[in-house]
């Protein structure tokens, strides 16, 4: 039996090792974590997307709980609810100048959660920017692939998906006072 914290159960060994509490997360490992959800995510709304067009284009829309959640293939030129159509171009470079603040904050990272909202909103502005870059009607005018539709909601993808939970993610961090480089406030 052990006699007391952090001594040894050897007799033999007279090492004495303190008790240590456990220690933040480094940063390589905050940082491959990032990588890791960041790339899960994205390909998953890459393909999710690529099988969209492949398996919606010219179909009727696909019914999978009644009305409650169908796929239905659309091809968005603006923001959410379709708004901003005109403004491809404009919305292209926000998502440009997110992509690039959300690098630069994720350097910064020194919590799990922290990573992990920083990783999905990367993802989220990412596949949609992909598609604003890589699909018609071309470079910065591309139109995003949307495919999920509920009622009453616009038609919606794995990127918006993404964005909206990162809000989530990072709200909760703002009102429980973490910061990004993991340290609290004083209240």
């Amino acid at each position: 039996m052990q006699a007391a914290r952090g001594t040894s159960l050897n007799d033999d060994d007279d090492t004495v090792l303190p008790a240590t509490a456990p220690s933040a997360p480094s940063k390589v490992r905050l940082r491959l974590l990032f990588a890791g959800v960041f790339a899960v995510l994205y390909l998953t709304d890459v393909v999710s997307k690529i099988l969209a067009v492949e398996h919606l284009t010219g179909r009727p829309d696909v019914e999978i709980l009644g009305d409650l959640f169908v796929l239905h293939l659309v091809r968005n030129p603006g923001a959410a609810f379709s708004a901003g159509t005109e403004y491809t171009v404009v919305l292209s470079c926000i998502a440009i100048a997110a992509v690039l603040v959300v690098l630069f904050l994720a350097r910064r990272v020194g919590n799990v959660l922290w990573a992990v909202a920083l990783a999905v909103l990367l993802a989220g502005v990412a596949g949609n920017l992909t598609d604003r870059l890589l699909r018609a009607p071309g470079p910065m005018r591309g139109h995003v692939i949307d495919m999920f539709m509920l009622p009453n909601w616009p038609v919606f993808n794995v990127a918006d998906m993404c964005i909206n939970v990162a809000a989530g993610l990072i709200l909760l961090q703002a009102f429980r006072g973490v910061r990004i480089d993991g340290t609290r406030e004083e209240r």
